[in-house]
């Protein structure tokens, strides 16, 4: 009974890619990192519900997949029949439902995301994954997985959600990552494409550049503004002996005082230099894998590749979280590495 037990919940972490999962969290903390608030508790309610509906497409992608996946991979858990396909239609159902129903404690705005977030999900794995517009559809819902947490982040409905604005740099660099590593993976069971991993590793290149410049979403310090012109003259008492102060005129001009410039805020003024580690460390978890994609195009060797690909959001996830001012949240992400690369040797997150 325990062999049994022990069976089944292995055919359900293979089917679920929970070694995928730790690229998950990143993308409420970086989007709360770019809308410059701090994490609290609508991040968290935005973490469980990126988490429930990211391994809800991973139980609806098996099972649209069941027919092809049993001629190409017959070891999967569906067509293995170590899961029914209607175990997994119902997981992925209840999972949406959880997810939604999390993102709805955070407030209507977070709900509205996860929505749009759960609606691109399932018309990927349902119609879009074998078109054209398939890695823009896995592009789109990892972006709308940051701006989720970044709406959360902000207060739901009570909060000043315009901040959540912020998160768009830094979502547009996190799905331009994801439609590169999902047109990797297109060719992940037969392999042939050298074109496609050299592009993908053009767009890391470009996009670890872009994650070590300026500041995302960071706005500039503001001053108080004073009006321009004179004063306006005062009247002066008069004295005892009957004559006045002499006029404004008359008096030598007075020098300015020094005006004290602005303190920064903290989030313009990131921590650069981990920001530039962190995405050099980004570039280069995929960057060897790529080229050898690229130059061997082989099932194998682009398997690994969208695997690399996978474990990268994570140090570019702490990459935008230092480049906004949170370096705190950056190093917390970085930790994630080493169990994502420690469980991803037992349970492939492909």
């Amino acid at each position: 009974m325990t062999r049994r037990r022990t069976g089944r919940a292995q055919a359900w972490a293979e089917l679920l890619r929970v070694s995928a999962l730790f690229s998950v969290p990143g993308d409420a903390l970086a989007g709360a990192a770019a809308a410059g608030v701090r994490p609290g508790r609508g991040t968290l309610c935005a973490i469980g519900a990126s988490l429930c509906l990211y391994e809800a497409g991973m139980a609806l992608n098996d099972w649209a997949d069941r027919a092809e996946d049993a001629a190409e991979r017959p070891h999967r858990p569906l067509p293995s029949g170590r899961i029914a396909p209607i175990a997994a239609l119902a997981a992925s159902a209840a999972l949406t439902a959880a997810g939604l129903a999390l993102a709805s404690r955070a407030g209507r705005p977070p709900l509205a995301v996860a929505t749009a977030l759960a609606a691109t999900v399932w018309a990927y794995d349902l119609g879009l994954k074998h078109t054209p517009a398939g890695p823009g559809a896995m592009a789109t819902a990892r972006a709308l997985d940051l701006l989720l947490g970044a709406t959360a982040s902000t207060g739901g409905n009570r909060g000043p959600h315009h901040r959540a604005l912020h998160a768009l740099p830094s979502a547009a660099l996190l799905g331009a990552h994801t439609y590169a590593v999902t047109a990797v993976s297109r060719h992940e069971t037969q392999g042939g494409s050298t074109r496609t991993p050299l592009a993908a590793l053009a767009v890391t290149l470009a996009v670890a550049g872009a994650a070590s410049g300026e500041v995302l979403g960071a706005r500039p310090a503001t001053t108080v503004s004073t009006p321009s012109g004179p004063p306006a003259p005062h009247p002066h008492p008069a004295l005892p002996s009957g004559r006045t102060l002499p006029s404004s005129r008359s008096l030598p001009p007075s020098r300015p005082l020094p005006s004290r410039p602005p303190r920064p805020s903290r989030r313009s003024v990131p921590s650069r230099g981990l920001g530039s580690l962190l995405a050099l460390a980004y570039a280069r978890t995929p960057a060897t894998l790529l080229l050898h994609a690229a130059l061997n195009p082989s099932a194998a060797l682009t398997e690994r590749a969208v695997g690399g690909g996978i474990r990268a959001t994570i140090p570019l996830q702490a990459a935008l979280a230092a480049r906004a001012g949170a370096p705190g949240t950056a190093l917390a992400l970085l930790g994630l590495v080493p169990a994502a690369r420690a469980l991803a040797r037992k349970v492939s997150p492909t």
